[in-house]
């Protein structure tokens, strides 16, 4: 903030010229009206001095406004041209300074013109009516300061104000950024894990049938050739996303899923040896909502995911039913198997039930009479 100028719009020096200039005309007139008509006499060198010295100390209300016009004050006890330099130094106090101050300075400058006038009478009116327009004057300006005062930190709590919402603004914006480049991570986990899942199946099957006739070995191996392709390219997706600062708009990212891939979905599952039956009933799965479509996607994801990992070659049963206003289920059940040893569980599951979680559905998932059950409840607006 500007020491010198409290509204910040003048610099220092520009500021020393606008006082000398108001201060100088103030000077000149009040020395006119004093003397006009009167005969020049001793009193004339005094004032012409305390003029001249008035004016010159009138710039030093901008460094010291307390002490410089205490100083102002007492050169107008002796004459009536350093008034007005003292009156500018009284306004400038009251505007820079706590109020009982300016109280104070404005108190000592009414008690100098009283002593001004005691002895310098202007004649024009009675001492007591010059006295008290002495004394409104003073308060006009310690109720000008007060006024100024109050804008002058309101404008600078406006401004902090703007600067705290830009900020704050500023890193809201780079939590948005954060939280979407998580939850796109999230979703490139969930596609990375489904593809390996089913090259898993296909090495598997390879290593355990090498008598197989060449033309399924070629076909095989070109599945997994390309399964890896497609891999690391989410791969590399992931680590796009999780190293950028400031990705752009959709760089990197494939189109959300939507409930109408969801048998191309099965269909994987199925060239990769699970017997997978799916069962749909939903009635405009084109209407669906973005989100709704997606987390039903990664439900029945990590449900086939699930069956390949521990229940390899058993059948799974796939249910979609649902519509506008009734909300979708989805039903997935598969036997229960012997679990593989070298696989995780239950992470990718505490990660699907926050999913459906966020998107105001419930997760239900237990095995019961040797069968493992995969339930979602998803609402779906109207």
């Amino acid at each position: 903030m500007n020491r010198w100028a409290d509204d910040g719009d003048h610099p220092p020096r520009a500021a020393v010229v606008i006082i000398l200039c108001v201060a100088g005309m103030l000077i000149a007139a009040t020395m006119l009206g004093w003397w006009r008509g009167r005969p020049a006499g001793p009193l004339l060198a005094l004032d012409l001095a305390a003029g001249a010295l008035s004016w010159l100390l009138a710039p030093l209300v901008l460094w010291r406004p307390v002490a410089a016009t205490a100083v102002l004050s007492v050169l107008a006890a002796l004459s009536p041209a350093a008034s007005p330099p003292a009156t500018i130094g009284a306004l400038q106090v009251a505007r820079r300074r706590r109020f009982p101050v300016a109280i104070a300075v404005a108190a000592a400058g009414v008690a100098a013109h009283a002593v001004q006038g005691a002895w310098r009478p202007s004649g024009g009116m009675s001492y007591v009516w010059w006295l008290a327009l002495v004394t409104i004057g003073y308060g006009g300006l310690l109720g000008w300061g007060a006024w100024a005062r109050a804008r002058a930190a309101l404008i600078c709590s406006l401004r902090e104000r703007a600067r705290r919402a830009e900020a704050e603004q500023g890193r809201r914006v780079a939590e948005a950024r954060m939280l979407e480049r998580r939850r796109i991570a999230r979703e490139m986990h969930d596609v990375l894990a489904h593809r390996l899942s089913l090259l898993a199946t296909f090495a598997g099957a390879m290593e355990y049938r090498p008598d197989s006739a060449p033309e399924q070995l070629s076909r095989a191996a070109g599945v997994v050739r390309d399964g890896v392709h497609q891999a690391l390219e989410e791969l590399r997706d992931v680590i796009s996303l999780l190293r950028d600062d400031d990705p752009a708009d959709g760089e990197g990212v494939h189109p959300p899923p939507v409930l109408a891939d969801i048998p191309r979905l099965v269909a994987e599952s199925r060239d990769a040896g699970t017997r997978v039956q799916l069962h749909e009933a939903v009635d405009e799965p084109a209407e669906a909502p973005p989100a709704l479509a997606r987390t039903a996607y990664r439900v029945v994801q990590e449900g086939l995911t699930n069956a390949r990992k521990h229940a390899a070659g058993q059948p799974v049963r796939v249910t979609l039913r649902g519509r506008p206003g009734a909300g979708l289920e989805i039903d997935i059940r598969n036997p229960v198997g012997a679990e593989p040893r070298g696989w995780s569980g239950g992470a990718g599951l505490v990660g699907l039930t926050e999913r459906v979680r966020l998107a105001g559905g419930r997760l239900d998932h237990q095995a019961v009479a040797g069968e493992f059950r995969l339930h979602a409840s998803l609402p779906w607006p109207a």
